[in-house]
């Protein structure tokens, strides 16, 4: 795998922020003329304006209309579009037509496609039917980047360049040829030797010893387990790969301008595994995410602001880019419901509460033909005397209003850990069960922080702790010294650190750290595990102690576990084959705690737990609410100015008892109580 460099007279400093030319919050979505006739382009302009739109992504699957034959470039339709939104004061993040290769390219040459581990050849007929580690299809994927940098590098609509579009999404492995090769390229960047890579591999078992790096191949399907360490490390390639396709792809935009920031719209959400966004955040400008609720969950909102507080953390708490969402239904569900009254307003409004800076959606028009044409957009096929389109309308005005918030921070006292490695590693298979999902706990864990409204950071295991009261670290099974000492020293300097099962087992090479589990943690937490005791499909056990406020339920997952002296176990299990031995301790640890949860405890007993680490803590909501109401708040670089955004869930009223400032949503005046009606979403500003 070629590795590029940052241009060496490239100077960060001089790119402009992406929305330098844009007041307030940026707005808008994927539009996508080429689609369209004339006639419907020039109507298209007069209701952007109408809707409040300011910025737009152009040209993202473009390729083949630009190029419709090797070397036939067609930018007329292009440098009309660009014209036409510069004239109605519109910016545009504008694509590098990457995408998706053309019919002709593929046709071609065929080995560009990518495989599935089993030796399955992914088509042309879909979108992203590259590789991205395929030296052929890099250069003619930089040479169309260039192509666009030297034709729009300097047009006054252009805001950033949105680099390729959700790389990763569809083919977060690949295993051609051409992976295979830049794989044993990258694990010799790695470990240097092969004698390493066996240590670390630990090929003494089953006779994988390998002699030579080209005799390593990708994690293909194979008669029984593949090799662990190997699985994890083609994870990490792989994410670097893509990463690299990025870096390339940007480096030469930035050759040709300097002066643009570049971005490229990542999928920070809770089923997205396949990159680790944290390694990805310093090539880009600004952060761009790409989320969709699922309308099958009755707590989709909950696992929404998750995903937006897992931009921001990405982001490094600086404001980000919600580059899209969907307006209504999306065509990939088994069941694309409709979004309730409200609930467009709701879910764009919680993205800006947590960071996003812009809002935008796939797509500006709903498509007549092609996969996506039963996805919703701001312009639906029924027109503009429909709910969609008065929504549209709606938000282009609220966000309007709530252009001040720009730039402002969300802070939390409140962090949660999210790795990506780890996520990868705990989910490997010949594991003690293979019903545990790393994200459904990191989710319950949010889920009960949401639920008492603690405004919550997500970082990594080596991320800068201080500051932090209550430290949660959830299924960190794979985790390096580095990481675990971090961990131990939040404790030490005072804060309340959660550490639950399956923790610390083992290192960065996936060996288990040897002496009993919780491994890296054992002495933080002052336990010892002898055994896991994975619980079979629908069993459970009972809980009972002060932790969980008397009795709760639990399942999943249990562990025979010692304590050592100075830690208070204040939860054990009540029946099953663990009854009477811990499921909950707590130990001192300098000025703070370290508590350890051993078992998966269900929403009541979670939520009770939560309940009194946050006591412990003194992490407090913004402001009490509602059971459903979020309450979050942004703040303002000058310490005085803030804006809580109260944003309900419910089909109840409700009224906080907030600071006096005033509504911006509605221009009135507050004193006292904040009222937010059923549905509705409304933003304070105060000053101190």
């Amino acid at each position: 795998m070629r590795r590029r460099t940052t241009p060496p007279l490239f100077d960060p400093t001089a790119v402009r922020p992406w929305n330098a030319q844009i007041d307030g919050l940026g707005y808008g979505g994927d539009y996508n003329p080429e689609q369209w006739p004339d006639e419907v382009r020039v109507e298209d302009l007069r209701l952007l304006r109408e809707a409040g739109v300011n910025v737009l992504s152009v040209a993202i699957f473009a390729w083949a209309t630009i190029e419709p034959r090797e070397g036939e470039l067609d930018w007329t339709w292009l440098d009309e579009t660009m014209d036409r939104l510069h004239a109605a004061g519109i910016q545009v993040a504008l694509a590098t037509a990457t995408a998706s290769p053309p019919p002709w390219l593929t046709r071609k040459h065929p080995e560009i496609l990518p495989r599935l581990a089993d030796g399955t050849v992914l088509h042309q007929g879909a979108r992203q039917s590259y590789s991205v580690t395929h030296p052929l299809h890099r250069e003619y994927a930089l040479r169309m980047t260039a192509r666009m940098a030297e034709r729009y590098g300097d047009h006054p609509a252009l805001a950033l360049w949105h680099v390729d579009n959700e790389i990763g999404c569809h083919v977060p492995r690949d295993y051609s040829d051409a992976a295979a090769a830049a794989f044993r390229v990258w694990l010799a960047e790695r470990y240097g030797t092969i004698e390493r890579l066996n240590e670390a591999w630990g090929t003494a078992f089953w006779s994988q010893r390998y002699a030579t790096f080209e005799d390593v191949l990708p994690p293909l399907v194979a008669p029984m387990f593949s090799n662990p360490t190997q699985q994890l490390d083609f994870d990490r390639f792989s994410s670097d790969a893509l990463l690299d396709y990025y870096r390339d792809l940007r480096d030469t935009l930035r050759e040709l301008t300097p002066h643009v920031p570049t971005t490229t719209n990542l999928m920070t959400t809770s089923t997205t595994k396949g990159m680790d966004y944290f390694s990805w955040a310093d090539d880009l400008d600004v952060v761009a995410n790409d989320h969709y609720t699922i309308a099958a969950d009755p707590d989709r909102h909950v696992e929404l602001a998750l995903s937006a507080d897992l931009s921001r953390g990405v982001a490094g708490g600086e404001p980000w880019m919600l580059m899209e969402h969907s307006t209504s239904a999306v065509n990939w569900q088994p069941r694309n419901r409709a979004k309730l009254p409200g609930e467009m307003l709701r879910n764009s409004l919680q993205h800006v509460a947590r960071g996003a800076d812009a809002v935008m959606y796939f797509q500006w028009r709903q498509s007549k033909a092609g996969a996506e044409k039963y996805h919703s957009a701001m312009l639906p096929h029924a027109g503009t005397d429909t709910d969609v389109w008065r929504n549209t309308v709606e938000l282009g005005d609220a966000l309007r209003r709530l252009g001040e918030v720009r730039g402002s921070r969300v802070t939390s006292r409140a962090a949660l850990l999210v790795d990506y490695p780890a996520w990868w590693a705990a989910e490997l298979d010949s594991h003690p069960t293979q019903d545990l999902r790393y994200m459904d706990e990191v989710r319950a864990w949010y889920a009960a922080l949401w639920s008492r409204g603690v405004t919550v950071d997500t970082v990594t295991p080596r991320a800068d702790l201080d500051g932090y009261d209550l430290i949660v670290v959830p299924t960190l099974y794979l985790v390096d010294d580095e990481g675990a000492e971090n961990v131990a020293a939040a404790a030490e300097r005072g804060a309340t650190v959660v550490v639950t099962f399956f923790s610390g087992i083992v290192d960065e090479n996936d060996q288990v750290r040897l002496g009993g589990y919780p491994g890296a943690f054992r002495d933080l937490l002052g336990v010892r595990t002898e055994e896991f005791t994975p619980l079979q499909e629908g069993e459970s056990v009972r809980v009972v102690g002060k932790a969980v406020d008397g009795e709760a339920s639990a399942d999943l997952w249990g562990e025979k576990t010692h304590v050592a002296d100075g830690t208070e176990v204040t939860a054990t299990y009540d029946d099953g084959p663990l009854a009477g031995r811990p499921a909950v301790t707590r130990r001192y640890v300098g000025s703070g705690a370290a508590w350890y949860v051993g078992t998966r405890l269900r929403r009541d007993g979670l939520d009770a737990l939560v309940g009194r680490l946050v006591e412990e803590s003194g992490v407090v909501p913004e402001v009490v609410a509602p059971a459903g109401v979020e309450v979050v708040r942004r703040h303002a670089d000058d310490g005085a100015t803030s804006w809580l955004f109260a944003i309900n869930h419910t089909d109840e009223a409700a009224a906080l008892d907030t600071p006096p400032g005033t509504e911006l949503l509605t221009g009135s005046a507050v004193d006292g109580w904040l009222d937010v009606p059923a549905g509705a979403v409304r933003v304070l500003r105060t000053t101190a």
